[in-house]
Order: C-alpha cells, then sequence, then structure tokens
C-alpha cells in the first residue's frame, strides 16, 4: 500500500514538472494566456480580461504602425511629385521665353509653368501635414512609455500567476505528503507552502487589477488618436485635392482664353474687305458711334469710349473693324459700334456730314 502511495505522489510530481516546462517554455515573452485555476473565479475573469486589452492593445498599435507606414510612403512620393513638377515648370517656362514667336503655344507653356509651381507648392504643405499631425503623433504613441509601461505591467503578472501555478502545484504536493505522513515536519511545510500563495494571490489581485486599468486606459487613447489622425489624413487630402484643383481650373481657363483671343485678333492689312450687307456697294465709309468701351491690347487696335465717333473704313466677316477717331486708327469689335451716318468719298475725302 506504502509502494502504491510512494508511485503515485511521484506520478503527480512527475506531471507538475512537465506543467512548469511547458508554462517556461511559452513564456519566454509577452502575455501568456493560461486556463489554470490558481486562485478563484474572480482572479480568472481579471485574467482573461488582462489576455484580451493584451491582444487588443498590440492590435491596435500594429495598425497604427501601418498608418505611419503608408503615410512615410505618400511623403516619400509626394517629394518625387514635386522634384518632378517643378522640372517640368521650368522647362514650361524655358519654352516660353525662348519661343515668343509661337504666340499661343508658347504662352500656355508659361501659364502651366508659371502655376505648376503654386501646385507643386500645394503638395509640399500636403507632406508637412501628413508629418506634423499623422506621423509624429502615431509614432509618439507605438514608442511612447504609457504603452509600453502598461504591457510591462500585464507581462510582470503573467510572471506572477506562472509563480502562483506552480505554487499551487507545490502545495497540492505537500498536501498529499501530509496525507501519507503527517508528521510536524511535513504540516509545517504545507503551512510555509500555503502561506506563499496566499501572498501571491494579494500581490496578483493588485498587480492585475493595476495592469488592467493601465491597459484599458491605453486602449482608449489609442482609439481617440488613431481616429483623430485618421480624420486628420482626409482633412489634409480633401484640403490639398480642392486647392490643386482651384489651380488647374485657373490654367485651363486662362490658357484657353488665351487662345481663343489669339484666334479672334483683328485680321492683318491684306486680308479682304467685307463690308456689311446693308452697306450700299458705293459707300467705303461711314460714321459710328460707340456703344461699348473697349481697351486696345496691341498696337494694331484701337481704343474706344462709350459715346466717341469713328470712321469705319473696313468691316470683315471675322467681328472686327478698322477706323479712325480722334487721330487715332486701328481696329476693333463691329458689335461696339452703331452705324450714324455715311461719309461719301468719291473724291477720296473723309467728310463727315
Amino acid at each position: 500500500m506504502d509502494a502504491l502511495r510512494k508511485q503515485a505522489s511521484k506520478l503527480r510530481e512527475q506531471v507538475a514538472k512537465q506543467q512548469q516546462a511547458v508554462i517556461k517554455q511559452f513564456s519566454a515573452t509577452g502575455y501568456e494566456s493560461s486556463d489554470v485555476m490558481v486562485i478563484d473565479e474572480m482572479e480568472m475573469q481579471l485574467h482573461h480580461q488582462l489576455d484580451k486589452l493584451y491582444k487588443s492593445t498590440r492590435e491596435k498599435r500594429d495598425f497604427q504602425k501601418e498608418i505611419v507606414k503608408a503615410a512615410e510612403t505618400f511623403t516619400a512620393i509626394g517629394y518625387k511629385h514635386i522634384e518632378t513638377g517643378s522640372k517640368l515648370s521650368e522647362d514650361c517656362c524655358k519654352y516660353g521665353v525662348e519661343n515668343p514667336n509661337d504666340e499661343v503655344l508658347a504662352k500656355a507653356a508659361s501659364i502651366y509653368g508659371d502655376a505648376r509651381k503654386h501646385a507643386e507648392k500645394e503638395v509640399e504643405d500636403l507632406n508637412k501635414l501628413f508629418f506634423s499631425q499623422v506621423l509624429e503623433p502615431l509614432r509618439a504613441m507605438v514608442t511612447g512609455s504609457p504603452l509600453e509601461d502598461a504591457r510591462h505591467l500585464a507581462q510582470r503578472y503573467s510572471k506572477m500567476r506562472q509563480e502562483a501555478e506552480i505554487q499551487a502545484a507545490e502545495v497540492s504536493r505537500r498536501q498529499a505528503r501530509v496525507k501519507e505522513a503527517p508528521i510536524p515536519e511535513n504540516v509545517a511545510k504545507l503551512h510555509a507552502a500555503e502561506t506563499k500563495m496566499q501572498e501571491l494571490k494579494a500581490n496578483m489581485t493588485v498587480l492585475g487589477k493595476e495592469a488592467a486599468a493601465a491597459l484599458a486606459a491605453v486602449e482608449s487613447q489609442q482609439e481617440r488618436l488613431t481616429f483623430q489622425r485618421l480624420v486628420a489624413m482626409v482633412e489634409a487630402e480633401k484640403l490639398y485635392h480642392e486647392r490643386v484643383a482651384v489651380i488647374l481650373g485657373n490654367i485651363e481657363a486662362e490658357i484657353v482664353s488665351e487662345k481663343q483671343r489669339k484666334e479672334a485678333a483683328p485680321p492683318v492689312a491684306t486680308l479682304a474687305v467685307n463690308p456689311p450687307a446693308h452697306i450700299p456697294e458705293k459707300t467705303k465709309y461711314f460714321l459710328a458711334e460707340a456703344i461699348h468701351s473697349f481697351e486696345a491690347e496691341s498696337e494694331k487696335e484701337l481704343s474706344l469710349s462709350v459715346g466717341d465717333y469713328v470712321v469705319v473704313r473696313k468691316v470683315t466677316q471675322s467681328g472686327w473693324s478698322e477706323g479712325e477717331c480722334q487721330g487715332r486708327a486701328g481696329w476693333f469689335p463691329s458689335e461696339y459700334v452703331e452705324k450714324r451716318q455715311r461719309v461719301p468719298t468719291s473724291n477720296g475725302a473723309t467728310e463727315v456730314y
């Protein structure tokens, strides 16, 4: 009978040692989950809460790292964009200066080159916002002491719980020894093991609550900060695209307007004269009054003010007329004047009736 008891005691010791070896093998890093009931139901709930918080804060930290990585990539691409755009701006401005005879394309290149500089400035501002409002705050959170301190408390609790599991096995072993041989020495060792177990229990309760509170606070901060940084990214990109859209819209309007102005410019002097159909063929000149003001943009054009009288000498189908006003001659839009009186030119004079 004694032999059976001794064999059973040895078997229990072997099982306890194997459990300790497994615990030691899987407790090298981090907070390790364990379902061994070493204290009571309350302690088990605290253990599961810590395990959940530890994993949750780790997942949120990894997500923050991914956002940082993406923002770093966006920033790197942004600076490459600035480099390429600045080179294109220089090339466009250079073409505009070196090819003055190519009026339409040279002007368009100059307009685009100048505006391109403003677009690259917006990219630079976006990069600065990414750095100050996304990269720096999230990096500080990922590597900050609050997270590390909270995780360190959880790891300490995990190690203490492993000690408690080992101590629980020791208490069970001492209880078996007392049952086998209830001598004073075995009883004293059992009491010592139980006392140590109670101390571990009290320390675990305090440390577990402290670790849970710290991890919960960090998790809340992670959620709040990550959400705020995502919103900041959206707002920064939205503002960037809105400003660039305005710049591109202005470029398009200015280039198209310049092209249309060039196409509607007064014809050269060699163009055929095409007087309006309502003017008799024998009449070459007629008197007109300006009904709209017109500001000349070249030496070939004639500035007019409302009420000015103009001797119209040529009218073309392109919508421009040529005439003389107050000793000045040039081209002006035909629709800016109205006919008032004919001027016969049988002798070549410019006499007004």
